[in-house]
């Protein structure tokens, strides 16, 4: 009985650590470069050329509700308005890179 107990917990222990390993989650330094090609043309600094008041950065992000991954993932992916929907251009992943650059870019003032 003991020797199983021994293996579920093994077991679990894997599958928590094999699940939520860093290496899966988001990439803010891969993140940086494709913004760098892929969004700064717009978006230099956390500014928006197109919309003055739809910046990067926190506040703007909170006030119009923008202030999360997903959040900032959905409209990458999709496109809103002038901003034109990124779901084509860069994989899933790329797109998840990007918005963890975003929010720390957000979070540190666009250094």
């Amino acid at each position: 009985m003991k020797k199983i107990f021994s293996v579920l917990l093994l077991v679990m222990v894997i599958f928590t650590f094999a699940f939520n390993s860093p290496a899966l989650a988001a990439d803010a330094a891969k993140g940086a470069k494709l913004f760098s090609a892929n969004c700064a043309q717009c978006h230099a600094g956390g500014k928006n050329l197109v919309n003055a008041a739809k910046t990067l950065k926190k506040e703007a992000l909170e006030k119009f509700g923008m202030y999360s991954e997903e959040a900032i993932i959905a409209q990458v992916t999709k496109g809103k308005g002038a901003m034109p929907a990124f779901k084509g251009r860069l994989k899933p992943e790329q797109i998840e890179d990007v918005a963890a650059y975003v929010l720390g870019q957000a979070d540190n003032g666009w250094k």
